[in-house]
């Protein structure tokens, strides 16, 4: 079985090497961007599976980038953080386990799909 694939949008190479070590640590392909572009470049050539997306991109809003990565991949989980700090080890344990148990979030209250 091959490893899923998470696109780690992180314009610092600091945290975008912790956030790698974190999550090859627990069995993901981190496919690594540092820009928008490489983000969206990413995307089109590669079978993802989530994203973790960096809200303060230099090169272009958070708003846009997350809207075409939609457009690209539209049922692509995307779970936006701001930086490294103690809260990182449970942001990636909660996308962990989202990517793991298959339900998405579908409409309204309460409702998912699997």
């Amino acid at each position: 079985m091959s490893a899923r694939k998470i696109l780690c949008v992180e314009n610092e190479p600091e945290n975008l090497a912790i956030l790698t070590v974190m999550l090859e640590g627990i069995g993901y392909e981190v496919m690594p961007a540092t820009s928008s572009t490489q983000a969206l470049d990413v995307l089109m050539a590669e079978a993802i599976d989530g994203v973790l997306l960096e809200y303060n991109l230099p090169d272009e809003s958070i708003v846009d980038l997350r809207t075409h990565l939609k457009e690209i991949q539209p049922d692509i989980p995307v779970l936006l953080f701001e930086g490294i700090g103690s809260q990182t080890p449970f942001m990636v344990r909660f996308l962990d386990a989202y990517l793991r148990n298959g339900e998405r979030y579908t409409d309204g209250p309460g409702e998912f799909e699997s």
